[in-house]
């Protein structure tokens, strides 16, 4: 594939995408318990994480005279509020399948709304840029390869392939807004991203015990589908080491967001979108377009 590389790309606010999520089955993932549930557990935190990453940056919003930035953070709002909504609807299918998902987001809504009422606001936009950084190169990992979703619900698929497009397009708008008008100390920015993976992993990990349980896994069958299924996460040959040099980047004092290229596909499923107008056949072409 000859693609364009981009290092930078700006937010396009995309509304009203359909990707048929009633049509998902129980474990969408290959029939794998625990590859469904750790994603179905990240599913949960999205629509009050969205809305706290929202918040966390419009604290700053009238500090900023940069005219683009400015349109940056405005942009950056409506692309979250729209993965919030479209999450929502992700975690309704979940709860029709019997899931607890209404205790869990209540949790999580509680979790986040501790976090903005403890933490400086300097923080919270420091974790904010950080959980950018984050779920940017998450997205890379999981899409950068076709094995890594090879056995995902192609309707599943192409909702993280829309949401990894978007944080793809704004990775870089809570960060600059944290360099530009946030004040934070190069000490802050860094212990930040060590919070945002044991927040994102820690209690996505939580809830991936609590969803299992809820699908009747003993103990003991539970553990074990731990044992098989974090190698394929976090394990030496796993899909997120491999994105181990731009992860730990974030340490160096002259970091920025736009020093690593966008995902070779991105033009791909853009494209395919403008063509189609249609969510589902973007994510595929994005899927396939990735590498072998």
């Amino acid at each position: 594939m000859n693609a364009k590389i981009h290092f930078n790309v700006d937010p396009v606010v995309r509304k009203n995408l359909d990707f048929s999520l009633d049509k998902i089955g129980r474990h969408w993932f290959g029939n794998d318990p625990f590859k469904s549930r750790f994603f179905d557990s990240v599913s949960l935190l999205f629509p009050d994480g969205e809305r706290y990453f929202i918040e966390s940056v419009r604290q700053f919003r009238d500090l900023i005279r940069d005219e683009k930035l400015n349109q940056e953070v405005g942009d950056f709002i409506r692309q979250e509020a729209q993965h919030s909504i479209a999450h929502s609807k992700m975690n309704n299918v979940l709860e029709s399948h019997g899931l607890p998902v209404t205790q869990i987001t209540a949790e999580a809504n509680e979790i986040f709304q501790w976090m903005s009422n403890n933490f400086s606001p300097r923080f919270n936009l420091a974790l904010t840029a950080a959980f950018e950084h984050l779920t940017a190169l998450m997205a890379e990992s999981f899409f950068a390869e076709k094995a890594a979703f090879a056995e995902a619900d192609p309707f599943v698929r192409a909702l993280l392939a829309w949401h990894s497009i978007e944080e793809m397009e704004h990775r870089d708008v809570a960060f600059d807004v944290m360099k530009t008008v946030g004040d934070v100390p190069e000490s802050m920015r860094k212990v930040a991203l060590v919070v945002a993976v044991l927040h994102m992993f820690g209690i996505g990990l939580i809830r991936t015990n609590e969803l299992l349980r809820y699908d009747g896994y003993s103990k003991v069958e539970r553990l074990k589908l731990f044992s098989s299924g974090l190698p394929w996460f976090f394990g030496r040959k796993g899909i997120l080491p491999k994105m181990n040099k731009q992860f730990f980047s974030w340490f160096k004092q002259d970091f920025h967001p736009s020093q690593h290229p966008v995902i070779a596909q991105y033009d791909v499923w853009v494209d395919v979108l403008a063509q189609t107008q249609d969510p589902i056949q973007a994510g595929q072409a994005f899927w396939e377009a990735g590498r072998e």
